[in-house]
């Protein structure tokens, strides 16, 4: 990777993360009074406590990627503008969600409108073998999933930051070592800024919440750069980096769909919820997230550097048995008392 190139992208991590703390300081006396984030039967946290921390994330992640762009060495402009443009729009859409609950037929349909139109945007395959129609129907499908997925498991401090940092610092070693474009190199750089500029904030005890206006976004926006590895040809690699979150997503759903509940409501029954619940302190919990989700990143990163059909197969079975474990784990974890986290969205 060019020298230049090298340096906007680790240039673009202190610069996201200097912007969106920043911001954090600037916006929390009006998030206090204005977007409180009051205790419920399906919070984790037992004090009002300020959400909307993602208004910060989501600027500094658009604004900083938006003026490096300019760099020649970048490039994808077009690209860079469909993104940006739907991120603005599910941080709007989160922001009202956050303030006043929407129908979730009409987040759902905005959600499907923007993933729709970057997966329209979308050049090359992701699976050679299949139809067109079907392979991008998947993806609408796979898009709209994890925006919400990213949602789902946002219900504990730090979560959010032991999911995404590990996930986004992955893409930016994977870009910085040429197996990611150059675009989605700046964009992954970006988000660890963005993230790491919050997290701070969000430490347990939380004093910030990201609120779906952050969750929302930074789902998509992680759902992009996934498919942009997979069509570089790290298909391995990009369902390998998110493996916790879609594992313990999916499975809940299914669960719940299973006992006819109705899958669109808030509830306590994800895997790391019932760890809590259980007797885990939430730092333990995000410990585990951010250490199995190192090992994830160092798989996927295998897949990629020896590519051959035992590599890219072990490394999948590694990863489901760790993933596997660590759910089994949360989900019979001992009992002393509760701890406190970020609400269940």
């Amino acid at each position: 990777m060019p020298s230049a190139l090298t340096t906007i992208l680790l240039l673009a991590v202190p610069l996201a993360a200097a912007l969106s703390a920043g911001l954090i300081l600037r916006l929390r006396p009006v998030l206090q009074r204005y977007a409180l984030a009051r205790p419920n039967a399906r919070s984790s946290h037992t004090v009002p406590t300020p959400q909307g921390g993602g208004i910060a994330v989501v600027t500094a992640l658009v604004t900083i990627s938006g003026l490096l762009i300019a760099a020649p060495e970048i490039g994808g402009r077009p690209d860079w503008i469909g993104l940006a443009s739907g991120t603005l729009v599910l941080a709007l859409l989160g922001a009202v969600d956050d303030l006043r609950p929407l129908p979730a037929g009409l987040r759902l349909a905005v959600q499907a409108g923007v993933v729709g139109v970057l997966v329209w945007q979308l050049d090359g395959r992701l699976l050679p073998g299949a139809p067109l129609w079907l392979e991008r129907g998947l993806a609408l499908l796979a898009g709209v999933w994890f925006v919400n997925l990213t949602n789902f498991m946002d219900g504990l401090d730090w979560m959010t930051v032991a999911e995404i940092v590990p996930v986004s610092g992955a893409l930016l070693l994977l870009g910085l070592a040429g197996y990611l474009p150059a675009l989605p190199g700046l964009v992954a750089a970006c988000l660890l800024g963005a993230m790491l500029g919050f997290a701070p904030f969000n430490r347990p005890v939380a004093k910030l919440f990201l609120g779906d206006v952050g969750s929302l976004p930074i789902g998509l926006v992680t759902a992009w750069l996934l498919c942009q590895l997979a069509l570089a040809g790290g298909l391995a690699a990009a369902l390998l980096l998110p493996l916790v979150y879609l594992a313990d997503a999916s499975l809940t759903l299914a669960a719940r769909a299973a006992r006819r509940e109705r899958v669109w409501e808030a509830h306590r029954g994800h895997y790391y919820q019932r760890a809590t619940d259980h007797g885990l302190t939430v730092a333990g919990v995000v410990a585990r997230v951010f250490a199995v989700n190192l090992v994830l990143a160092g798989l996927a990163a295998a897949t990629l550097f020896w590519p051959s059909w035992p590599v890219t197969l072990g490394a999948l079975a590694a990863g489901l048995a760790l993933v596997a474990a660590l759910l089994r784990r949360f989900a019979r974890a001992p009992a002393p008392a509760h701890a406190e986290g970020a609400p269940s969205p």
